[in-house]
C-alpha cells in the first residue's frame, strides 16, 4: 500500500481509507475482520462521524478492535462532528463540538482522534466559536490534526481567519461518474454543457494551494446513493474501459476506479466502504497500479464526459 504525507498533518497514512459507516451491520467478530483485513493490505486510516449508525459504527469498531491484535498507535483514526439527525440539523457551535468529541472518544475507547473533521456547513457557524472548541481540544490532547468535510474555499478561509490550527483535509464527493470536482475545468466558459457550471468554488484547486488534501468519498457511486457504477448496465462503455485495463494490470475492475482518483496529481486519498474482506483486497490493489497520463483521460471519457 502506497502511504503519503498528509501535509501540516498525519505522515505514512494510506491512500486508500477504510471507511467504517456500514459497521453497525457486522458483529464484532465480523467488524474485527474487516478491521484487520484492512490492515494487512496496507490501510492504516480508519474513518468514522457521529452520524453513522447514530454512534454505533464507533461503538462496533472499539468492540471488535481488540479482536485484531493491533495497537492504538499501529492506525490513525479520524471521525467528524456537525450532522445532527436527531435533529435535523448541522451544529458547529462549540458546545456541540466539543460534547460530540467526548462522545466519540468514550465510543471508540480512545484518549485522543488523530483528527477531526467539521462535517457539511453549519451555515449559521460562528467562527470563533469554532476556533475555541479547536483550541480546548488541542490542548486536552483529544483531537491531533483538524480538517472540514464538504466546504467551498469561501467557507473554509473564513474558518481559516480564526482558527489557530492548519486545517489538513477536505473530505468531499469524487467519483469517475460524481466527477464535478474535476469537471468544470475543461468546461469553463462553455454554455452548452452543464459540466462547466462551477459547483463548489474551484475546491480542488484551492486546497493544493492550500496545502489541504482531499479525501474522496463514494469514489465507486452513482450521485449520492444510487449504488456502484462497477457491472451496471446503465455504464457499459465505463465497465468495458475498466475491465480492459483491470485485466492488463490483473486487478479488479473497482481497482481501476480507485486508481484513477489515485492518479490525479493532488494525492489524494479514497474512501472504501465495504464490509467484505475479498472486496477489501481486491480494491486494494489499486494501490499497486499505476495508470498513465493516457489511460486517464480514456476512463474520464468512457464515463460519458468529452473534452470540448
Amino acid at each position: 500500500m502506497k502511504k503519503i504525507n498528509i501535509l501540516n498533518g498525519p505522515e505514512n497514512v494510506s491512500t486508500i481509507i477504510q471507511g467504517c459507516m456500514r459497521m453497525p451491520a457486522l458483529t464484532k467478530e465480523d467488524a474485527a475482520e474487516v478491521i484487520r483485513t484492512s490492515y494487512d493490505c496496507g490501510i492504516n486510516f480508519f474513518d468514522h462521524a457521529t452520524c453513522y449508525g447514530a454512534g454505533e459504527a464507533e461503538v462496533r469498531f472499539s468492540e471488535a478492535f481488540p479482536l485484531t491484535g493491533l495497537k492504538r498507535e499501529d492506525i490513525y483514526i479520524q471521525s467528524k462532528c456537525g450532522i445532527c439527525p436527531e435533529r435535523n440539523e448541522f451544529d458547529w457551535t462549540k458546545e456541540n463540538i466539543l460534547t460530540s468529541v467526548d462522545e466519540i472518544l468514550r465510543r471508540l475507547k480512545t484518549d485522543y482522534l488523530d483528527t477531526l473533521l467539521l462535517h457539511r456547513p453549519d451555515v449559521l457557524f460562528e467562527p470563533e466559536e469554532v476556533a475555541e472548541a479547536f483550541d480546548e481540544l488541542e490542548k486536552a490532547g483529544k483531537v491531533r490534526w483538524f480538517g472540514i468535510s464538504n466546504l467551498v474555499p469561501m467557507q473554509i478561509e473564513l474558518l481559516k481567519k480564526h482558527v489557530n490550527q492548519k486545517l489538513v483535509i477536505n473530505q468531499v464527493q469524487l467519483s469517475l461518474e460524481q466527477s464535478q470536482l474535476i469537471d468544470q475545468a475543461l468546461y469553463m466558459n462553455n454554455k452548452t454543457t452543464d459540466y462547466s457550471i462551477n459547483r463548489d468554488g474551484n475546491c480542488l484547486d484551492y486546497c493544493r494551494l492550500n496545502d489541504i488534501t482531499i479525501q474522496a468519498w463514494s469514489p465507486l457511486q452513482i450521485g449520492m446513493f444510487g449504488g456502484t457504477f462497477i457491472d451496471n448496465p446503465d455504464f457499459p462503455e465505463l465497465n468495458n474501459k475498466l475491465g480492459e485495463l483491470g485485466d492488463r494490470e490483473g486487478v479488479s475492475k473497482a481497482a481501476i476506479a480507485i486508481a484513477w482518483i489515485l492518479r490525479h496529481p493532488a494525492k489524494m486519498q479514497a474512501i472504501i466502504g465495504s464490509m467484505n474482506p475479498d472486496h477489501i483486497r481486491d480494491i486494494c490493489e489499486a494501490s499497486k497500479v499505476e495508470l498513465s497520463h493516457h489511460d486517464w483521460y480514456e476512463l474520464y471519457l468512457a464515463a460519458g464526459k468529452f473534452l470540448p
